[in-house]
């Protein structure tokens, strides 16, 4: 295969510079590992963006993916443990990685995400507010409160008082300049922080009744 095909899609390769592609990577062969990673990327990243919901997106780059499966690749094909009978058999193993790589990382943030989505669902009603409180949940709740903000950067305090003001979280965003992620990842964060505070002094309480 010439130099000058280097940077084509498989799409624009005909049967016979594509098999000779496949004959290379049979033989082990260095360039032809190289050629095989530049021919096949852009059609590889296609399948994962097709793939990922909007919520992934913000997490998982199919460059990334892609890069990393010829990573693991790469040391197969030199030893030549794998012989491709054609390009299409060649082109379904690289299908079936990409999958294969791809569900594994949606597994790995399908946790975050419920955790995400959960939070956003219930608009955050672990953080403290005036409503429906008497006097000394109310003094609580305005130290909580207070250590809360005093524990934060002010970028993260902003996002605080806009979410207790009742904004929600897309305007949150957009007044503070941030993708919509991020900020309920920093309010997950936050959140859990709050958790802990509030578990923390309950125990104190009840250590001085006890």
């Amino acid at each position: 295969m010439s130099n000058d095909r280097l940077g084509a899609n498989a799409e624009d390769l005909g049967d016979e510079h594509l098999q000779a592609l496949v004959d290379g990577l049979n033989r082990g062969d260095e360039i032809a590992i190289q050629r095989a990673y530049q021919v096949y990327q852009p059609f590889l990243r296609m399948i994962v963006r097709r793939r990922l919901s909007l919520p992934l997106r913000a997490r998982v780059d199919s460059l990334d993916i892609v890069q990393s499966i010829w990573a693991d690749l790469v040391p197969v094909f030199r030893r030549t443990r794998c012989q491709f009978p054609d390009a299409s058999r060649l082109r379904s193993f690289l299908v079936r990685a990409t999958r294969n790589r791809l569900v594994s990382r949606q597994r790995k943030h399908c946790g975050v995400l419920v955790r995400e989505q959960t939070i956003a669902q219930e608009e955050l009603q672990v953080f403290p507010g005036p409503q429906h409180e008497r006097p000394s949940q109310s003094l609580q709740a305005d130290d909580l409160w207070q250590r809360l903000l005093s524990s934060c950067t002010p970028s993260h305090g902003e996002i605080l008082k806009l979410k207790r003001e009742g904004v929600k979280l897309a305007e949150i965003a957009a007044r503070v300049g941030l993708h919509e992620s991020s900020v309920r990842r920093i309010l997950c964060v936050l959140s859990l922080r709050l958790g802990q505070d509030i578990k923390a002094q309950s125990s104190a309480a009840g250590c001085s009744h006890g």
